[in-house]
This record gives C-alpha cells, structure tokens and sequence, in this order.
C-alpha cells in the first residue's frame, strides 16, 4: 500500500509538473506574439477622426461612422479585451461548449492574438490560439495546452481568412474601418456595402450590413476557408450595442458557416472588457 501511494503521489507529481510546464510555454509564446506585434506598431500619419474623410463614402457607411464615432476621436493603435460563451466544433451536433478568451490586437499593421480555453468536460479543457501576425495567419489547438490537437499556419489560405477575422472584428476598434485607416468602401445598396483591406499581399473584403439604427448588423463573405480544403460563405451576427471611450460598440457577436445543408452555427460569444491605447497617448 504505501508503494501504491508513492507511486500515485509520484503520478500526481509529474502531471502537476507538466500542465505547469505547458502552461508556462503557452504564455511565453502568446507573450512572445504580443510583443513581436508591438514592436512593428508603425506611426500614424493621422491621429484623430475628422467627419470630412466620411463625405464621398457610401450612405450607409457615412450613416455608421457618425453614429458610432464623435469628431475628434483619437485613433486606436492597440485594443485588449475579454470574452466568454459558447463554441460548437461540431457542426452535426448541437453540442456547445462554454469558452473564455482574451485578445490582444493592433491597428497598424493589422494583428490579432485570440488566447481561449474551452470547456470539453469536468477540469478538461482545449487550449485554442487562432492569430494573424505580421501577414501570416496561424491556429493551433492544444488538449490542456499540452498535447497539439490542431497546428496550421503558413497558407495563404489561413492569411486570408484571418484577415477576414480581423475586419469582421474591427467593429470592436471602429476607427480602424475608416478610409484614412485603409479600408475602402464600394457602395451594393441603401443598406448595405463593401469594405476591402489589403496587407502585404493579402487583400480581403467583406460585405456589412447595417441595420434601422445605422450601426453594422451583420459581416457577410460569399467564401471564407474552413478547412485546408474547403471554403464557405461565412456570417457574423453583431447587437446591443453600448458606449465605450465615446464610441458605439456592439458586446454580442454569433457567427456561422452557410453550408449547403443549412446554417452551421459555431461561435456565441460576450464582450466582458474592453480596454483602447490611443495614438494621442
């Protein structure tokens, strides 16, 4: 018995080790990621939002930007924030489970790091960082950050999509959806337009639909990939709105795949904490 003892204590031990170590790695890499990104933040031409540079736009766009912005707002260089709710893996299964995350994103270039952990079972979670650093798009997926259950990076495929990513999400950092920003805007209808962005030579675009109050309802692209294989039309559903450091920010975001079966629901998620450095600073 007290051999048995010694040897689960023993178990106990490098188990406790090892999540320990795999937990270090993680950080240091999602740190590392951060700081790469930081580091190549380029110096904004233009600091503060002026209502001239909206005037040629699309309608509709014109319509958002005045309601979700004020004159003089100082450009976003870096956002933080924090999220939780639910993440489908499977599309055939209605089977949800509850995820938190934090994300670190810069304006200028283009950058994210999403860091999440999503609940599988009782004390088992799948550690998820999905990212778009300095051109390239990467995803891995680790089984309590340890043992790799998802490792892609390096397409021009992911770099796409993950740019995508980053301009469906700018509704959370709006001032980067502005022309001086990069973005361009070409006008489908009274409700409704385009916005282009490229990076490198990357170059993606989305269709946003804007809703009665003028904010974006909804970001739309007829293909987005999903796997290294397959690609699909592909919707982000945004609402409640609320004020955050002078600006209208939606804290609810669905999204899913359009699949020739029916829609392919897989991402509910809440805004819990937001936090901005602005140029001016």
């Amino acid at each position: 018995m007290i051999i048995l003892a010694y040897m689960i204590a023993l178990v106990v031990s490098a188990t406790a080790v090892a999540l320990t170590q795999g937990r270090l790695r993680w950080q240091r890499r999602s740190f590392a990621l951060s700081e790469k990104m930081q580091a190549a933040c380029r110096l904004f031409s233009i600091k503060f939002y002026d209502p001239v540079e909206i005037e040629d736009l699309p309608l509709p766009v014109k319509r958002y930007f005045e309601t979700a912005l004020r004159e003089g707002q100082a450009m976003i260089a870096i956002v933080r924030f924090t999220q939780q709710g639910t993440f489908r893996q499977n599309e055939k299964k209605d089977n949800w489970q509850p995820f938190q995350a934090t994300q670190f994103v810069t304006t200028h270039p283009p950058g994210f790091e999403w860091d999440a952990r999503i609940r599988m079972a009782p004390g088992i979670y799948v550690w998820v960082r999905d990212a778009y650093v300095l051109g390239a798009g990467s995803l891995r997926a680790a089984l309590l950050g340890l043992i790799t259950v998802a490792d892609l990076r390096d397409t021009a495929a992911l770099a796409s999509g993950e740019l995508m990513r980053y301009l469906a999400e700018a509704v959370w950092y709006p001032t980067a959806l502005l022309p001086s920003q990069g973005v361009l805007w070409q006008s489908i209808d009274e409700t409704s337009a385009r916005a282009t962005l490229s990076d490198g030579t990357t170059t993606v675009s989305l269709d946003f639909r804007f809703g009665a109050d003028g904010l974006i309802a909804e970001v739309w692209s007829k293909s987005r990939s999903r796997t290294a294989t397959e690609s699909a039309p592909w919707l982000c559903r945004l609402g409640t709105y609320e004020q955050r450091f002078g600006m209208s920010i939606p804290l609810l975001g669905e999204v899913e795949w359009e699949l020739p079966a029916g829609p392919a629901p897989y991402f509910k998620g809440r805004l819990t904490n937001i936090d901005y450095e602005f140029v001016s600073q």
